[in-house]
């Protein structure tokens, strides 16, 4: 990002390593990386918000809850640990026992004793949610397909595969605080 000086005039105030700059100086975005960035941030809110508001609209459900859906259908026995499901879809434990919560009352998931810890609890996608599921996943395909893979040529989805790996994988070192550790 531009130094917070210059964010009204858009000039770039960042030095790069190597110049001479102060040590305790931020590395400030150059005009291609503030392009980049604002780019980013604008296409990934304007995706969630859409991918929200169709799943809304389908189903009643937040894109979130599309996602542990997803999880627990391909889960043998369509059954996972809290734990593990929080770490899949990368959000807090609050935010997935909320989460199951909801889906409980609505009769698409259930809570289990976990067998092999009795602290554990598993997360049971039932036969109901999976039936939102497959009524759901056609209109899902759809919005992300018109969203991203039918603007984008094959080299450009495989580069944007690759680019989001790297971002992701640099984002989970070792030690990280990460969100369903929180």
């Amino acid at each position: 990002m531009n130094s917070p000086a210059d964010a009204d005039t858009g000039t770039d105030a960042g030095t790069d390593a190597g110049t001479g700059a102060d040590a305790d100086e931020p590395r400030w975005l150059n005009d291609d990386e503030q392009r980049t960035w604002l780019a980013y941030v604008q296409a990934s809110m304007l995706l969630e918000d859409h991918l929200d508001r169709q799943l809304q609209r389908d189903a009643g459900m937040p894109h979130v809850y599309y996602g542990l859906l997803v999880k627990l259908s391909w889960a043998p026995r369509h059954s996972m640990r809290m734990t593990e499901l929080a770490e899949a879809a990368k959000i807090t434990r609050s935010r997935l026992s909320h989460a199951i919560s909801r889906m409980e009352k609505d009769g698409w998931v259930r809570r289990e004793d976990c067998p092999s810890d009795k602290r554990g609890q598993n997360a049971v996608l039932t036969e109901k949610g999976f039936g939102v599921l497959k009524e759901t996943a056609p209109g899902h395909v759809h919005a992300v397909r018109s969203a991203i893979f039918d603007r984008l040529t094959a080299e450009q989805i495989a580069q944007f595969g690759d680019v989001c790996r790297i971002i992701a994988d640099g984002l989970q070192p070792e030690g990280a605080d990460l969100p369903w550790l929180r």
